[in-house]
């Protein structure tokens, strides 16, 4: 019979649908070439295209610089550059913070925050599947430091820091970017994982991600894993081939990570992101961070490749059906990240 799974933490349910198994080849299409801007105004020279920079990146001789852009020039140098998205979904207060309520009880207010697009290289292609370690270490640079940043704001309780690889994904650019969106409320998803890990925690003195890595390290659902990083499929995936990263030091943020464990990182995205280029065909993917800066939670990247279509079960129910077991999905992609790995050696 297929099997419901629940979720680690969040009461979420999934069906595995096990009579409806596909195969990886089932979700391979010929995939058309997405057809480039004219004009890409995150190609070096079209700086004047986007706001100011909030952040850039550029070598000095032999050395890192960081740097911004100010009155009114565009420094065009960059190896990473973020600037604030041109139609942002949350702003910064221009005035007195407000909300409101209505009087049958709905709630509204202002959508307060940043929304901040990461540049990852001036080579419009290089996205993390096929990029220079080095160039990802940059960018995993970079987006601590606008983590940091914007940690600090008082309106600012949330960082989301995601990724849309491919238009079926949502990407309406095709240059190598990252979106970065702080928001004023932790959303439901984070929340339920926040209270699920501190309550652990109280009750147990341990961190159950921690568990849950030690767990899938040992089980069928583990993929790869260098001296920092574990890649797993997780046991309830709502999506076919889902599966996330965790540092295996038992850490909040990527503020958190040491030198060598950001070079790990950037080895754990080109492996794992370019395995999955070479299993599927470079399929359109979302990718997110979970991050909440508490010492009970532990931070992770989620991988989610866009091969279903949700339809009326599952935006009715909020249940969702996953026609590839994890486990096999972990087979798939275990032997496409390790011939990854191979060819970067």
């Amino acid at each position: 019979m297929n099997e419901l799974r629940k979720d680690y933490l969040l009461d979420r349910w999934v069906v595995i649908a096990s009579h409806r198994r596909r195969r990886p080849t089932d979700f391979i299409e010929s995939r058309r070439e997405e057809k480039k801007t004219a004009t890409c105004p995150f190609c070096p020279g079209n700086e004047h295209l986007t706001p100011p920079a909030s952040l850039i990146y550029f070598m000095e001789g032999d050395e890192l610089r960081r740097d911004c852009d100010k009155n009114g020039e565009r420094r065009k140098d960059w190896i990473v550059r973020c600037v604030p998205n041109l139609y942002p979904a949350f702003s910064p207060p221009s005035s007195k913070i407000n909300s409101k309520r209505s009087g049958c009880g709905c709630i509204s207010m202002e959508a307060l925050g940043h929304h901040e697009v990461l540049i990852e290289s001036p080579n419009h292609d290089e996205h993390p599947s096929v990029a220079r370690v080095t160039q990802l270490v940059y960018v995993i640079n970079a987006l601590r430091d606008r983590f940091s940043f914007l940690m600090t704001k008082e309106y600012v309780r949330y960082v989301s820091i995601f990724r849309n690889h491919g238009a079926g994904a949502g990407a309406s650019l095709s240059h190598a970017h990252t979106q970065i969106i702080a928001t004023p409320i932790i959303p439901k998803i984070l929340r339920e994982e926040r209270d699920a890990s501190k309550e652990f925690y109280l009750e147990n003195k341990d961190c159950i991600f921690c568990r849950i890595v030690d767990s899938e390290i040992k089980s069928e659902r583990f993929i790869w894993s260098n001296e920092s990083f574990v890649a797993f499929a997780p046991w309830a995936s709502i999506n076919p081939f889902e599966f996330w990263i965790f540092p295996k030091r038992h850490q909040s943020s990527i503020v958190d990570l040491i030198d060598s464990e950001i070079k790990e990182l950037a080895e754990a995205l080109r492996v794992s992101l370019g395995g999955l280029r070479r299993l599927l065909n470079d399929p359109p993917y979302n990718l997110g961070f979970h991050m909440i800066p508490e010492e009970h939670y532990h931070w992770h990247i989620e991988v989610y490749p866009n091969l279903a279509i949700w339809a009326g079960f599952e935006k009715s129910t909020g249940m969702f059906i996953n026609t590839v077991p994890p486990e096999e999905a972990a087979a798939s992609l275990s032997e496409a990240f390790e011939s990854e790995e191979e060819s970067l050696t």
